[in-house]
């Protein structure tokens, strides 16, 4: 028996270690909603590679047939599956231990996929009666510079930190965790809040949707705000004066969040 076992402690150490795993080799929250396998991982990247394919064609004209396949909405969808599938590709580039299929970051709670239907029917439903109200090309044009340089920021900061970065707020120091302060680091205290904060406000400027961005700029604030402080909290526990220095040194770049 305790063989059997050895040989299966053996076989998942080997499978934690294997490039195409999605088993976290270290303890990661695990909403359970999606099967954790390299089959719902390839089936999610193909159809969110798919969605992006007819998102960027829609951006590029290549779908105007119908009234809605706009640039803007193009974009909007192009931009929304390259985040998900980049928030994969990174955490399993730069930190293979915490990937897993929610690594997409597709069961991110019913609020997130609300507001991003809300953001579409405002769009869809603004296109159609008051199609006037989507013609400004340099609000469209502003809001796509927002969009990339939120996703630059977002990846940039995920990279940099490596496996020092979790999509879960960790209250648990383990003796890999170290206070990143250089890189984006040095300039921005929480990169990859701010680059979804302005990536996120940036689709709605894309869409020209006044509205929703207005609710996302209240909502995202609150949820960013609240985040930070807890997040902070523990991080003053991990390290010390040496956070302390850091978080007056340097802002979160976030509107009203010092």
């Amino acid at each position: 028996m305790s063989d059997d076992v050895s040989v299966n402690l053996e076989e998942y150490e080997q499978l934690q270690r294997h490039a195409l795993s999605t088993v976290p080799s270290v303890n990661v929250r695990m909403s359970g909603n999606l099967p954790n396998t390299p089959l719902a991982a390839a089936t999610i990247a193909f159809l969110l590679g798919s969605v992006f394919c007819f998102g960027l064609l829609t951006f590029l004209g290549g779908f105007s047939l119908w009234w809605w396949t706009t640039y803007q909405l193009g974009f909007f969808i192009a931009a929304w599956s390259a985040f998900h599938f980049g928030e994969f590709a990174v955490t399993a580039g730069w930190n293979l231990e915490k990937c897993s299929v929610e690594s997409f970051l597709l069961d991110n709670g019913s609020m997130y996929h609300i507001a991003n239907g809300s953001a579409v029917l405002e769009y869809i439903v603004t296109l159609y009666f008051i199609p006037s109200f989507k013609t400004r090309a340099w609000v469209s044009i502003l809001g796509m510079i927002m969009v990339l340089l939120g996703q630059f920021m977002r990846s940039a900061a995920m990279i940099h930190a490596s496996t020092n970065f979790s999509h879960s707020l960790a209250f648990r120091k383990l003796e890999s965790h170290r206070l990143v302060t250089d890189g984006i680091y040095a300039w921005c205290r929480h990169p990859s809040y701010a680059g979804f904060f302005y990536w996120a406000l940036g689709t709605q400027l894309v869409l020209q949707n006044s509205v929703c961005f207005v609710l996302y700029f209240i909502l995202l604030w609150r949820f960013f705000y609240s985040r930070t402080r807890t997040e902070e909290r523990t991080l003053v526990k991990f390290f010390g004066d040496d956070y302390v220095k850091y978080r007056d040194r340097v802002g979160t770049k976030i509107p009203f969040i010092p």
